[in-house]
């Protein structure tokens, strides 16, 4: 869905995987980021953020908490993370970012609370119920210091996706708060929810939930108990042509993730300022009963489109022409993908060897793939400036440990 807007926006990047591949720099099944596209994204992003008053917390894990990527945020002033889980709070902390927030979208265990208050020490800290809030008030506690705690808070109507339901009752907020602020080591900050603004593929626009408003209402309630002061953090589907939805709404903190790669949905569909920085490089192993097949590994397309035509450039010379194009077919979310199956029936003829660049919205974190940082391609000498695993932890490729 994002490789045609790669071929006219970010050509640099696909032939710049293609020649790093080619020249045995960088391995198959990794995803491969420009990392001066990245920085001029994050830059173009904090300026748009600032001017509405909005924090911001950038969301690492679709592009494998890499560490080139933490840094080139830090470079443009996004010097704060927002941590999905406690491995994507470690890698961030390792690249040198401060977690802004934790325990959003995933809880932090039981057993971890006093590794988020000693090594992570996340500015906000999200919590889904009373246990969780007093397990982190505890821990806080127990190391003199105090908490500031989000409450995630939900009522019906809400939307959310299967698996991440879970909050406070947005009505008994003021109560929750009370009871938060009640807590030896932790103190009430405000309140956030996910999704707050999601794509829409009736309209292929970007759309408010009915969790925004929920946010609203539970903000006013506070108000009206004298909590006038708190944050609200509304995340999901950011780039910065959402920025004016989100602060006429309150909301005091963003989350770009995709936004800061130039894959959010509604980039594949307009030209947004954030160009596209992210591709997936793979090889094709093999041909096979009319089909040549390319190494899997982190063939995870996020599926906010219905099924499409998943294509793929396929070359072993820098290209983007259209002739180098070729459908591909991507096993099933049920089965490993181990490989991807290439029509050969079209202009393209793969070849093993070949380098195949695909353009897609892609998560990382839940692949077994690579990552690798691309610095100099806009001044067209391209170097490899990282290559890591989806911890964020330094590969180095192809020497064995």
């Amino acid at each position: 869905m994002f490789l045609d807007v790669l071929r006219r926006r970010n050509p640099g990047l696909i032939e710049a995987a293609i020649a790093l591949h080619q020249q045995g720099q960088i391995p198959a099944n990794a995803y491969v980021l420009d990392i001066d596209a990245v920085e001029e994204n994050a830059r173009l992003f904090k300026a748009e953020a600032g001017k509405r008053g909005l924090k911001v917390f950038a969301m690492t894990k679709q592009v494998g908490r890499s560490s080139a990527f933490c840094q080139a945020l830090m470079r443009a002033g996004v010097d704060r993370a927002v941590a999905v889980d406690m491995a994507c709070a470690v890698a961030c902390r390792r690249a040198g970012m401060t977690i802004g927030h934790l325990g959003h979208l995933v809880q932090i265990p039981r057993y971890e609370a006093e590794l988020a208050v000693t090594s992570i020490k996340p500015e906000y800290w999200t919590v889904f119920s009373q246990e969780k809030a007093r397990e982190a008030a505890s821990a806080s506690n127990a190391k003199g210091r105090e908490q500031q705690l989000m409450a995630r808070i939900q009522t019906e109507g809400d939307i959310f996706y299967r698996g991440h339901e879970g909050g406070f009752p947005a009505e008994d907020i003021v109560a929750a708060a009370d009871m938060i602020d009640g807590l030896a080591g932790a103190c009430f900050a405000g309140i956030t929810t996910f999704p707050a603004l999601l794509f829409d593929n009736e309209t292929r626009k970007v759309k408010p939930t009915p969790n925004l408003a929920t946010l609203s209402t539970a903000a006013e309630k506070l108000a009206a108990a004298g909590r006038s002061e708190i944050e609200i953090n509304a995340p999901g589907t950011t780039s910065s042509v959402v920025l004016d939805a989100l602060a006429e709404a309150g909301a005091t903190q963003c989350e770009p993730g995709n936004g800061l790669h130039g894959t959010t949905p509604l980039h594949a569909l307009e030209d947004l300022p954030e160009r596209p920085a992210v591709v997936y490089l793979s090889e094709v192993s093999h041909l096979h009963g009319g089909r040549a097949y390319c190494f899997g590994g982190g063939l995870y397309i996020d599926p906010v489109f219905p099924d499409y035509d998943v294509k793929a450039v396929v070359s072993r010379e820098p290209t983007t022409q259209e002739t180098a194009l070729a459908s591909v077919e991507i096993p099933p979310p049920s089965a490993i993908d181990y490989y991807g199956m290439i029509d050969t029936s079209g202009p393209a003829k793969p070849q093993p060897g070949d380098s195949v660049v695909f353009g897609f919205r892609g998560q990382a974190f839940v692949t077994r793939a690579f990552t690798v940082g691309i610095s100099g391609i806009a001044s067209g000498d391209p170097k490899v400036v990282s290559i890591e695993n989806i911890f964020g932890g330094t590969e180095t490729w192809p020497e064995l440990q």
